[in-house]
């Protein structure tokens, strides 16, 4: 199960299926949160997430699929697009250097 320290995140993917409206929302909201602290926060198919991807952000029924695509990157699922647990998670972990898991 990969894990990775936040502090040494520098690039976050949301991933979607098809679709660009609720995840490109959760993008800029996490890319304004992020810069800050150094980390990109990119928006891409779950199928193109890019080898460098350090967190992948993605609906939980797309887990799957975003850990084949990604197998290194930690892979944090969330159930809703606005005010989900798992964002504010990923933040914390960035902003305090815990670690994060799949």
């Amino acid at each position: 199960m990969p894990s990775i320290n936040g502090s040494d995140v520098k690039k976050v993917v949301i991933a979607c299926d098809a679709g660009m409206g609720s995840s490109v929302m959760v993008a800029s909201t996490l890319r304004s949160k992020l810069a800050p602290h150094g980390v990109e926060v990119v928006h891409t198919p779950v199928n193109e997430i890019p080898k460098d991807a350090a967190v992948v952000l993605c609906h939980q029924g797309l887990a799957a699929r975003a850990q084949s695509t990604a197998p290194e990157a930690v892979v944090v699922p969330f159930a809703i697009f606005m005010g989900d647990p798992a964002f504010t998670k990923v933040e914390q972990a960035i902003k305090n250097g815990e670690t994060l898991e799949s």
